[in-house]
Formats: structure tokens, C-alpha cells, sequence
């Protein structure tokens, strides 16, 4: 027999919340797959003790000296968005693959400048990597596998009307973290930093968004950005999406619905799903709906979860092309979500091809002015700020 591959190596930078309660255990179900050999933060006391209940051996308070010593061959980025770029960018640069939390970057201009150094030396994506991926983790549960397989069987028929809500609730003492619900180190509110997660599973099913009209608002938390939006979209499929993201909501739900012309699939669940989740229910004009619809169920039940797009990410390594919900695929949520914000803040639809290099709104998420941003989002029906 041929000798088995070695681990890939993996470093993480990053020691909290996310890395301890939700990176770490994936890393782990991966069993012989991966090694993980560092992590990276600047709170040493924090590093040492997530390293010491994990056991991993490197520990680095500089992140370019961790890739130096260590030469890993996967990054995983559990920083705060502001760090996302320049953290994804090095660990390009040296020659490792990156998996990274969302936000993927606080602005399409931070994306795409992430993007040139993709490929290796030189950059500019190259074949074979390494490349970049984001953390969307309800891709890759059953369900939505299973509706992608019938969406491109065309089982379905065309796609109509769209559902896409991120009910969620967090209280004042959530935004005292100092990086949250600030410009200049979260990029946005509940658009950018919640409901992206639903808004990436829809498009990834329907594809891509052609306008949005979007309004918002700041109704009841202390916080720079939006604590509450909503939009309409329009996909290139021809369906038309209601989407609302909302950080003020105590039942909590994550529910999104799509009405194709020969069935209803619906989605609720709140952090993560599993196939019973989901419901189907055939239009009544279609014969024998009840079996049809039946026979969606997949015959495994794989959870949305860390742990499923991790497994991808690696079969992607391994085969050396490009993941899943990378480039042009990671990048569509963070292009709605600026549609959205350049709509609620203007007062405008904006169509999707408006979203060029020579947009404020390409370079952060508030179009180049955080003072004019945050008075369109507090303002009265009478147009004057509350």
C-alpha cells in the first residue's frame, strides 16, 4: 500500500471565542488529516491557555514570524474583520492556503486586493493555488447539497419568489466590544456581520444579484452602523428576494423560503441546520406532489457546520483547485451587502455592475463618509436626525 499522505499543517491566528469553541473541535474531527501546529495572538495569556487545552506546541505573538518558523500549509483567520486583509494577504504570501472568518474583508477594494495575491509567486490567482476561502459554513449541511442537486437537475422549475431572514437579537452589552458596530473595524452592522451568512446561502443556490433596493436604520442600539435592514432583490435567475437582517428580534430565526413554480423549500433553524430543518411542499398542481417532494430527503444527514466546509476545504487542498465560496463564490454576499448599504444610504436601487473601483461604496461599506452614513441611518420620517 502507498504510504498515506502527510497531515497538513495548520496554524491559527486568532485564540478565542471562535477558535476554542468552534475551529479547534472541527480541526480535531479531521483526525489524521491535519496537524496543528501553532497558534497566533497577541494576548499571550489567552494563547497559552487555548494551546495548552488543544496541545498545540507553536505559539507566536507575530504573525510573520510564526510563518516564517512554522511554513503551514493552511492558515485559519479567527482575528476581527479589520485584521481579515493583511492576515489573509500574508498567509498567501507565504505560500499557505487561507480559510477565513467572515466577514471575507471590510470592502470589495480589501477582497479584490486579497484576490491578486492568490497562485503562488506573482499572484493574480494562479492555478493550483494557494488560494483563499471564507468561512459559509451552511452551504455544505445535506439540505442544501440536496437542493442544489435538484436545482441543477431542474426538478424544481424556475425559481420565483425569495425569503432570506437573519432575525437575531443582541443586547446593548454585545456592542461594548470595542471593534463591533464600528466602520472602521466591523465594516457594518447586522447586513455585514449576521445576516451575510443567510444572504451567501441564498445566492449560492440562486446565483448572482443583478439590483437591490434597501432601506435601514439605527432603532435601538448604541452602535455606528445599522442595528436593523431590509431589501429587495432582484437575481439574474429572474426571482425576487425579500431580505431582512435585524439584531433587535428576542424570538430568534433564521428562515429563508423559495417559492420555484413546482415546489416551496423552506429553511429554519437558527446557528447551524440539519435535514429536518427543512421543508418541502409541491405546488398543487403537480401529480403524485407528495412523493415527488418525499423523495428530497438525502440519504445522509450532514449538519451545517465548521466541520463540513473544513473537509471540503481539505479535499479542495489536496486536489489543488479552488475552494468553494472563494473568488468570484465568496465574493457575492460581500457585493450585496454594498449594494445594500449604497441603496440605504443614498436612496437609490443600485444595480450590481454599479459597484465599480470608482464607487465610494467599492472602497467601505459607509461610501468614503461615516458622518453622512450615520445620519441617513438615524434619520426620521421627517428627514432630520434623531
Amino acid at each position: 500500500m502507498p504510504d498515506p499522505s502527510p497531515p497538513i499543517r495548520v496554524a491559527l491566528v486568532g485564540s478565542g471565542g471562535i477558535a476554542r469553541g468552534v475551529h479547534l473541535p472541527a480541526l480535531a474531527d479531521m483526525g489524521e488529516r491535519v496537524e496543528v501546529t501553532a497558534l497566533v495572538d497577541p494576548d499571550e495569556a489567552l494563547m497559552a491557555r487555548t494551546a495548552a487545552e488543544w496541545r498545540v506546541p507553536g505559539r507566536y505573538t507575530d504573525l510573520h514570524a510564526m510563518l516564517a518558523a512554522e511554513s503551514p500549509d493552511l492558515v485559519v483567520v479567527c482575528a476581527p474583520p479589520a485584521a481579515h486583509k493583511d492576515t489573509v494577504i500574508a498567509g498567501l504570501d507565504a505560500g499557505a492556503w487561507v480559510w477565513c472568518e467572515k466577514p471575507p474583508a471590510l470592502s470589495l477594494a480589501e477582497y479584490d486586493e486579497v484576490a491578486r495575491h492568490e497562485g503562488g509567486e506573482g499572484g493574480e490567482g494562479g492555478e493550483g493555488g494557494p488560494f483563499a476561502s471564507y468561512v459559509f459554513q451552511h452551504r455544505f449541511g445535506s439540505g442544501a447539497e440536496g437542493l442544489r442537486h435538484h436545482l441543477a437537475q431542474g426538478t424544481l422549475g424556475r425559481p420565483l419568489v425569495g425569503v432570506c431572514n437573519t432575525l437575531w437579537y443582541r443586547d446593548a452589552a454585545y456592542f461594548e466590544v470595542p471593534w463591533r458596530g464600528r466602520w472602521d473595524t466591523e465594516g457594518g452592522g447586522p447586513s455585514m456581520g449576521h445576516g451575510i451568512h443567510q444572504m451567501d446561502l441564498m445566492l449560492s443556490l440562486l446565483g448572482d444579484w443583478t439590483e437591490v433596493t434597501a432601506v435601514m436604520s439605527t432603532s435601538a442600539r448604541e452602535t455606528q452602523t445599522e442595528d436593523v435592514s431590509m431589501a429587495i432583490v432582484r437575481l439574474a435567475c429572474g426571482a425576487t428576494v425579500s431580505v431582512v437582517n435585524s439584531l433587535l428580534s428576542p424570538r430568534e430565526t433564521s428562515y429563508l423560503r423559495f417559492d420555484f413554480e413546482h415546489a416551496t423549500v423552506e429553511l429554519e433553524h437558527l446557528y447551524g441546520y440539519d435535514n429536518a430543518h427543512w421543508r418541502w411542499t409541491a405546488a398543487p398542481h403537480v401529480d403524485d406532489g407528495d412523493a415527488a417532494v418525499a423523495s428530497w430527503r438525502p440519504e445522509e444527514d450532514v449538519p451545517s457546520s465548521h466541520r463540513a466546509q473544513l473537509a471540503a476545504l481539505l479535499d479542495s487542498m489536496e486536489r489543488g483547485e479552488r475552494p468553494r465560496a472563494g473568488g468570484h463564490d465568496g465574493r457575492r454576499a460581500l457585493e450585496l451587502v454594498t449594494g445594500m448599504y449604497r441603496s440605504a444610504i443614498r436612496g437609490e436601487t443600485v444595480r450590481r455592475r454599479d459597484l465599480t473601483p470608482d464607487s465610494g461604496f467599492y472602497h467601505a461599506m459607509h461610501g468614503g463618509d461615516p458622518r453622512a452614513a450615520a445620519s441617513a441611518l438615524t434619520r426620521t420620517e421627517t428627514g432630520t436626525s434623531v
